[in-house]
């Protein structure tokens, strides 16, 4: 494990770190140079994002590990841990795999930053304007990227629409399969979650109807399920859901990373307003 972060004046203290209110815009900088960071802050921050810096590798770990932001900008030159060490780091995780990083460098050596899970590259100078492209690409505004709970339990429902407004998600629900496809002909979401087992329309036809419909062939599904999968039942769905989740373990952290890995996944880059 690597030691603690070294305090660093110019970053954020990371002991001091509140959690962002919306850690859908949460954008983590690791960079060991102060004019870099600044620069990276104010843009981001223009951009309608809210930023926080690490000076280092270890204290970038840290942090990570403390915001979960929804993405992540990388040095590569950076002494003690440089950013390829980081990026092992961070995709060896399985609580911060999911995270885009963007590396930063000033070097070719993109192969190696794809083999080890880097989602894009900019090269110093910073393009900002493609940096500006990347970041609707990678972090749309949750208010565009409605959210379909397909549930018919009336409290799991509530649960989930309660917590996924909290992090400014727009949210439809519905509590069957027939009823979802009802609502889907009113507006198309840009991702679903589906439980498997409801009244009239269960969450296998649902998977099956929504793969059969070319507009909707893209949107990601996950799986909310208390039930044991038999391999019939995955044999069902595969092909026709990006994700599975048990409800048993389900928490509002690792329903908010599985969302991001999707979304950054299939949604298309927004036109900037």
């Amino acid at each position: 494990p690597l030691p603690p972060p070294k305090p660093a004046a110019s970053a954020t203290p990371a002991a001091a770190l509140p959690a962002p209110l919306d850690n859908t815009r949460s954008v983590l900088v690791i960079d060991d140079d102060p004019h870099t960071r600044d620069l990276m802050v104010r843009f981001l921050q223009k951009e309608g994002f809210s930023p926080q810096t690490a000076a280092d590798g270890r204290q970038g770990l840290l942090m990570a590990q403390q915001l979960r932001p929804a993405l992540i900008t990388l040095d590569v030159m950076m002494p003690e841990v440089d950013g390829w060490s980081v990026l092992t780091a961070l995709k060896a995780d399985p609580a911060l795999a999911d995270i885009p990083v963007m590396m930063i460098t000033m070097t070719e050596e993109h192969d190696k930053g794809f083999a080890l899970g880097a989602s894009e590259f900019l090269t110093k100078p910073v393009d900002y304007p493609r940096l500006s492209s990347l970041l609707r690409e990678y972090c749309p505004t949750p208010g565009d990227r409605p959210v379909l709970v397909v549930e018919d339990d009336e409290i799991t429902r509530h649960l989930l629409r309660r917590n996924l407004e909290r992090e400014g998600y727009t949210v439809a629900v519905a509590p069957n399969g027939r009823a979802a496809l009802e609502l889907i002909r009113l507006r198309l979401p840009s991702i679903i979650l589906l439980d498997l087992m409801m009244p009239e329309m269960d969450g296998f036809a649902f998977a099956q109807a929504v793969r059969g419909r070319k507009d909707l062939r893209d949107v990601p599904v996950i799986v909310l399920t208390a039930k044991d999968l038999t391999e019939e039942d995955k044999a069902r769905l595969t092909g026709s859901v990006t994700g599975i989740l048990q409800k048993q373990t389900l928490t509002p952290e690792n329903l908010q990373s599985e969302l991001r890995a999707a979304l950054a996944r299939h949604l298309p880059a927004q036109p900037k307003a």
